[in-house]
């Protein structure tokens, strides 16, 4: 079966050279531009029409060579035509080398663009110098194709830079390059090193799609506003960074295929849907982390760096670009995310989204890691006054607690008090926030997965914020239950408030003490009467003690004598002890209700014990 014919290109837009074509094989032939005057491109004029053509170029003149084929002689020629002899670089006004062909090494190197300069679809097929090239105008190398080694390093591009669907079969050298403009590398291929050490980055870097090949070396990169790699691939890059982004660096839909080190400092890191097919190590400075959606195939830790990143000389890594940021790092979502393969070590995670994560019982909190607190301060509630316990709480439950409260949420760029609980990103609509019944399942996998660290101290407050939504659940807890968790809360607060026990244990022994005074203990401990009866030539003898009675006014009831009995009898009956006393029978009642005092006591040891176990 045979091969069909390669599919002939289509002719250009503008008025070609046509050198060389031919009716079956190539009906097109040269597509190079007419020099403007002649029927040919300048590759194909003669040598008396080249030279009168070049001859009349001045430096900073439009030129548009969209389509010829260069040979380093001839680009040599051009760009001496348009040198400027007091400074001794080639100054061009808008340039056009749309399709062109570069063979041998294309030297750009300290050209001055002063209009916009077009390389789209050009085709470099040796070493290409754009080394000290000034771009004063828009810069457009979409669909290029360098086959060797392109070399941008001290680049200036004073506006927008379009890499777009390039494709670098080398090396690319972006060292120390400055992009004042927009710079779009969306859908570029890198085959070879891409090296941006120390370039600077201005408006936007989009590099959506950009396929990474070889290393990827942006260490000292700043980016002034966002810098964008979503569905970007990494192949074989062991590390990203360090880079500084003064806005947020977005690598949604990214895909890491080998071990990787992300080191970045940025308001702002966005991985939703990012995938890891080994480990990596991520570390932030200042930066806010979006993990939802992300795939990990092994280990990830996000952890926060504590100094200053450093690049490779050793030097610092400049951060003014993020003067007036909030220290620390703070993880805003792992929804969607196998837990079981996630470290979040030293980070921030009061407003972190937790709901839908998978495996949530096996992730690893290590260090010191920050949970949203409960509003501070005294509340009022309908007739009453009420403050929250203070505990670490999840963010959905403060959705939840904001959302039913009927909580407006704060004006865009506000401050949230401490006073209050915080608003959901969907509030106040209730389809989109966490029931209790969810939450209270959230607080039970992470309190599992501190317990499992051996962490029972900080599993506490999970298991009071896992109580407390059951309490709260009025459809997958029974009405019962919830009544039992209500008097556990009251108490003692599930078991976690030694202070609360301790509180109503004094309060009922007090109670006791004073029932017992007023009511309980007799005024006199009875005597004990014999009394006898003589039958014949025998006595028989019967002792009897009158019940204890109680008489007199309250002022011989309210004595320190009598409160040191009651006091007694009310400290006995915490061990389950019989105080001895001659008691009335409403005191032979009182302490008996005295002797449940010990639970209280139980919980108050149990709360203590919470708090201390290792």
């Amino acid at each position: 079966m045979s091969t069909p014919p390669a599919p002939v290109p289509p002719p250009p837009s503008w008025t070609y050279c046509a050198h060389g074509a031919d009716p079956t094989a190539d009906p097109v032939g040269c597509r190079g531009i007419h020099v403007a005057g002649h029927t040919a491109c300048l590759a194909h004029l003669s040598d008396t029409d080249r030279d009168t053509y070049l001859a009349s170029l001045t430096p900073g003149d439009d030129i548009d060579h969209s389509g010829t084929l260069f040979t380093e002689d001839l680009l040599g020629q051009l760009l001496n035509a348009l040198r400027d002899p007091t400074t001794g670089n080639p100054q061009i006004g808008t340039a056009r080398f749309a399709g062109t062909q570069f063979l041998g090494t294309a030297w750009f190197h300290r050209a001055q663009f002063f209009g916009t300069a077009v390389f789209s679809e050009a085709q470099f097929f040796g070493t290409a110098v754009f080394g000290g090239v000034q771009f004063f105008g828009t810069a457009v190398f979409g669909g290029v194709q360098f086959f060797g080694t392109a070399v941008f390093g001290g680049v200036q591009f004073s506006g927008t830079a379009v890499f777009g669907g390039v494709q670098f079969s080398g090396d690319a050298v972006f060292g120390g390059v400055q992009f004042s403009g927009t710079a779009v590398f969306d859908g570029a291929q890198f085959s070879g090193r891409a090296w941006f050490g120390g370039a600077r980055f201005c408006g936007d870097a989009v590099f959506d799609k950009v396929q990474f090949c070889g290393d990827a070396v942006f260490g000292g990169v700043q980016f002034s506003c966002d810098a964008w790699f979503g569905g970007g691939r990494f192949a074989v890059a062991s590390g990203l960074g360090p880079l500084v982004c003064a806005g947020v660096v977005d690598l949604s839909g990214a895909v890491f295929e080998v071990p990787v080190t992300l080191e970045i400092a940025a308001r702002g890191v966005r991985c939703r849907r990012t995938r890891w097919e080994s480990t990596a190590t991520v570390r932030l400075r200042y930066a806010t982390a979006d993990l939802g959606h992300a795939v990990l195939s092994a280990p990830v830790a996000v952890t926060a760096h504590p100094a200053p990143f450093t690049s490779s000389p050793g030097d610092t890594v400049d951060e003014s670009l993020l003067s007036g940021c909030r220290d620390g790092v703070r993880v805003a979502s792992v929804q969607g995310v196998d837990a079981a393969h996630l470290v979040l070590p030293d980070t921030d995670l009061s407003d972190c989204l937790f709901s839908g994560a998978f495996h949530l019982d096996q992730l690893r909190l290590e260090g010191r890691t920050i949970f949203a607190p409960t509003p501070t301060g005294w509340h009022r509630r309908a007739m009453r006054l009420t403050r929250w316990t203070r505990r670490r709480a999840l963010a959905e439950e403060h959705h939840w607690r904001a959302q039913t409260a009927a909580q407006p949420a704060p004006p865009p760029g506000r401050t949230l008090s401490s006073r209050q609980w915080r608003p959901g990103p969907h509030h106040p609509d209730p389809g989109f926030t966490p029931d209790p019944e969810d939450v209270a399942a959230l607080y039970r996998q992470l309190r599992k997965a501190f317990e499992d660290g051996k962490n029972e101290p900080g599993a506490a407050d999970f298991y009071y914020g896992e109580c407390e939504m059951r309490r709260h659940d009025h459809t997958g807890t029974p009405k019962g239950e919830r009544r039992l968790l209500w008097g556990y809360w009251l108490l003692s607060g599930y078991g976690l408030r030694a202070s609360r026990a301790f509180t109503w244990l004094l309060a009922a022994m007090s109670l006791t003490v004073l029932l017992l005074m007023g009511v309980g203990l007799p005024v006199h401990d009875p005597d004990p009467a014999t009394s006898g009866t003589l039958d014949g030539s025998k006595i028989s003898l019967h002792t009897s003690t009158p019940d204890p009675a109680l008489h007199g006014p309250w002022s011989q009831r309210m004595t320190w004598a009598r409160a040191e009995k009651a006091t007694r009898v009310a400290v006995n009956s915490v061990v389950f002890r019989s105080s001895g006393q001659n008691l009335t029978t409403a005191g032979t009642y009182i302490e008996m209700a005295s002797r449940l005092k010990p639970i209280l006591l139980a919980l108050g040891a149990l709360a203590i014990r919470g708090r201390i176990k290792r």
